[in-house]
């Protein structure tokens, strides 16, 4: 099974960041312009969260606050539930259903890695079944 730290070799290791005090409508819009879904919320090098669409939703649009006055710090998911570079994708996937988050960051040692969403999971683990099918059927038909 593929590890995150290959995963990450493909996908790349890039992580979009913000402060905790970025007006949500911004870190919205970052995101948009991104066409990710989910931010990290950092204080120089700590990181203090996570905000994403759901939080977006569930903490602006349904409690009625206005995305433009309201800051990261009061919408975001501050308990951030991280993943190694050595753990397998299916390790990430059962954290992932475990715990109902879509995004995790990548953290090595002290150090942000990446990130992955439950897409990048699903995508390479599509590819490395349909990589499993290929080499089954050509060795049927030898």
């Amino acid at each position: 099974m593929q590890t995150v730290r290959q995963l990450l070799q493909v996908k790349g290791h890039d992580v979009w960041a913000i402060g905790p005090d970025t007006s949500v409508y911004d870190a919205i819009k970052i995101m948009a312009d991104k066409d990710i879904g989910a931010l990290i919320v950092r204080e120089g090098d700590n990181t203090v969260g996570l905000i994403s669409e759901r939080d977006y939703v569930r903490n602006v649009v349904l409690e009625g606050r206005s995305s433009r006055k309201a800051a990261v710090r009061e919408v975001m998911t501050p308990r951030v539930v991280c993943a190694r570079p050595e753990q397998t994708l299916e390790e990430c996937m059962a954290v992932m259903t475990e715990k109902r988050v879509r995004h995790l960051p990548v953290i090595d040692g002290q150090q942000l890695y990446g990130i992955i969403s439950i897409g990048d999971l699903v995508k390479a683990m599509i590819e490395e079944q349909q990589f499993i099918i290929e080499q089954l059927v050509h060795y049927i038909n030898r």
